[in-house]
């Protein structure tokens, strides 16, 4: 790293900073204006017993708002029961959720409660909803329409009261489209939609999520904590992140790992990382689709592409990439607020070279 390099300097974050956050805070960590709106929608949504869709990428926390929304609940006292609809195979699925009696199919050896029934008084958690089969939606739905289960072999139904919240990465309108999902059941969990804004379009936040992982390492790892060198963050700041937060978490753990020092610089990451980035965005559109395009999202999205390359190859010298873009410095930092991608003070970013 050369002398003029600038260091971003990342203050490990004590127990007593985590527990003054409000617990909502503590969970989703950022200062995106999505991120406070996601921080006010779980803290209302907490208070009441209302079924809950929670939409976003792979990585970008859907279980972590799903765990929030219980622990703020009245429900907290009760089970949190987390099911993966795509890890648990279909033939079995409709047991584990609901339970069965012994002799309902072959192996079934003795009676069992189903996890719906062991989230009674808390929260059943449905992650990729999307993956279960139609069948079984058709049972789901009658679960959330009067609350009562019957196990797979039984003439016998049982009154439940679980509160819950279901999850997707999938397009769930694509999937009532085609089929693939019920129409009637993707309303009824629906009731309040939540979300999540992929990495890419926060990207001010990631400076904030990387000192956060970092503090939890330091803790881990105690006697050590590190630095990011500023063409380091710029890089983080700059790539895509396809895997969203889960991804981040995971390449900084990784880069404390093959960090010999304490200083984490540019040729740590992956090779790839910045080309990466370049080669994954989307290109405009050449002609108008039959429903008309929204002009204002494109502007805002090539105004926000042209911003994060000037910053990245000034090496986040605003005063410089406001030159690049032929814009006065105070009309640059209006458009950096308004495109999302502004850092918060203190991350590395400088107004003078």
């Amino acid at each position: 790293m050369s002398s003029g390099d600038r260091q971003v300097v990342i203050a490990p974050e004590t127990k007593a900073d985590a527990a003054a956050r409000p617990p909502a805070e503590r969970s989703f960590i950022g200062e995106h204006i999505t991120v406070v709106k996601l921080r006010a929608l779980v803290d209302r949504v907490a208070a009441t017993d209302a079924t809950v869709l929670i939409t976003g990428e792979s990585g970008t926390g859907k279980e972590v708002v799903a765990r929030t929304i219980h622990s703020l609940s009245a429900r907290r006292g009760h089970a949190f029961v987390p099911v993966n609809c795509a890890a648990i195979p279909h033939e079995l699925l409709e047991s584990e959720m609901f339970g069965h009696e012994r002799g309902a199919f072959t192996g079934a050896s003795g009676s069992r409660h189903g996890l719906f029934s062991t989230a009674d008084g808390g929260t059943i958690f449905l992650d990729e909803i999307g993956e279960m089969p139609l069948q079984l939606q058709a049972k789901l739905l009658r679960v959330l329409e009067d609350g009562i289960v019957r196990p797979v072999g039984s003439d016998r139904a049982s009154k439940i009261d679980a509160r819950v919240i279901a999850a997707s990465n999938s397009d769930l309108v694509a999937g009532v489209k085609k089929g693939s999902f019920r129409e009637d059941l993707f309303y009824r969990l629906q009731v309040v939609p939540i979300a999540i804004a992929p990495l890419r379009e926060r990207r001010s936040d990631i400076p904030l999520l990387v000192e956060y992982f970092l503090s939890r390492l330091h803790a881990r790892l105690a006697g050590r904590h590190w630095t990011v060198s500023q063409a380091a963050m710029v890089s983080l700041w700059s790539y895509d992140w396809p895997g969203n937060v889960r991804e981040l978490e995971n390449m900084i753990e990784r880069l404390v790992i093959m960090c010999e020092g304490e200083v984490i610089d540019a040729e740590l990451l992956p090779p790839g990382m910045v080309a990466t980035t370049r080669a994954s965005e989307n290109h405009l559109p050449a002609t108008l689709a039959e429903g008309g395009v929204n002009l204002n999202a494109i502007v805002r999205e090539l105004e926000g592409r042209m911003i994060n390359e000037a910053l990245r190859q000034t090496g986040g010298n605003k005063q410089a990439a406001a030159r690049l873009l032929g814009l006065k410095r105070t009309t640059f930092s209006a458009k950096l607020r308004r495109c999302g991608v502004i850092a918060p003070a203190g991350v590395g970013w400088n107004d003078e070279s």
